[in-house]
């Protein structure tokens, strides 16, 4: 029993039962830790790679680099998955026309059979997440009340309760959401360009990014009956102005009767 209890003081005792919890956690959190259902490799034919791999060669290498492992200011695109190049060159981002605080909004330069080739490229390269499928992108199959929620708790703080965007630090900007694809609305929560942060299926999963569809499809379909949006907040944004421009009328109307009489 003494030997032991020499063996439980050893300096190197403290140090070797820290490491032994910390592997027994790890292995442990690998055990129940929720597999990442948009994380996949790529699953098409060898023709549209190789395409792919041309098209990125003529486009892209210039920037990221032959091998895709990026340079200067350009990041990897190993593991960024088709979803995020998919929304960047499908939304014009990319190939990128200019330099500046961020990648705007442009006109889209390849054809959607050379996106999806050059997509499947870079998901080649290594696993990422994936183009979303159709039943995910259903408005219909969504919950808009819980969309709501999820939306005002992840996204209303840049992207304003609306989705009518709004601007953030530098010069850059989040976007109006009005206008843009569902498919592209799955593929920035999942990829994260720009500053957006990156929200995988084990922080909102697919179900929920169903339901922030759904909240987006009612506010599109919102009508407006005083004509003017004003951001769409409501009687806050409405009333805001009714009270500046309005009682500023009335004030400089009544300044204007009053010198008038005198």
């Amino acid at each position: 029993m003494s030997a032991l209890a020499a063996r439980r003081r050893h300096p190197l005792a403290t140090a070797l039962i820290v490491l032994l919890g910390l592997l027994v956690t790890g292995v442990g959190y690998a055990a129940v830790m929720p597999s990442t259902a948009d994380a996949s490799t790529s699953t098409a034919s060898a023709d549209d790679i190789e395409q792919g791999k041309k098209l990125f060669l003529a486009n892209c290498s210039t920037c990221h680099g032959i091998d895709a492992e990026g340079r200067n200011q350009a990041p990897s695109l190993i593991g960024v998955g088709a979803a995020s190049v998919d929304f960047q060159v499908g939304t014009g981002r990319m190939p990128l026309a200019m330099s500046g605080p961020q990648a705007q909004k442009a006109p889209v330069r390849l054809s959607d059979e050379q996106t999806a080739q050059l997509s499947a490229y870079v998901a080649s390269l290594g696993a990422g997440p994936s183009i979303p499928s159709d039943d995910v992108l259903d408005p219909e199959a969504g919950d808009a009340s819980k969309g709501a929620m999820i939306f005002r708790t992840n996204c209303a703080m840049c992207h304003n309760a609306a989705g009518a965007g709004g601007a953030l630090t530098r010069g850059k900007f989040a976007p109006n959401l009005d206008e843009v694809s569902y498919k592209h609305i799955y593929e920035a929560m999942v990829t994260g360009p720009q500053s957006m942060p990156v929200f995988p299926d084990t922080t909102i999963s697919p179900d929920e990014k169903t339901d922030v569809i759904a909240y987006l499809a009612t506010i599109r379909e919102t009508p407006n009956p005083g004509g003017m949006a004003l951001g769409k907040l409501g009687p806050v944004s409405e009333g805001l102005v009714a009270w500046i421009v309005g009682l500023t009328l009335l004030i400089g109307f009544a300044v204007w009767l009053g010198a008038k009489s005198s």
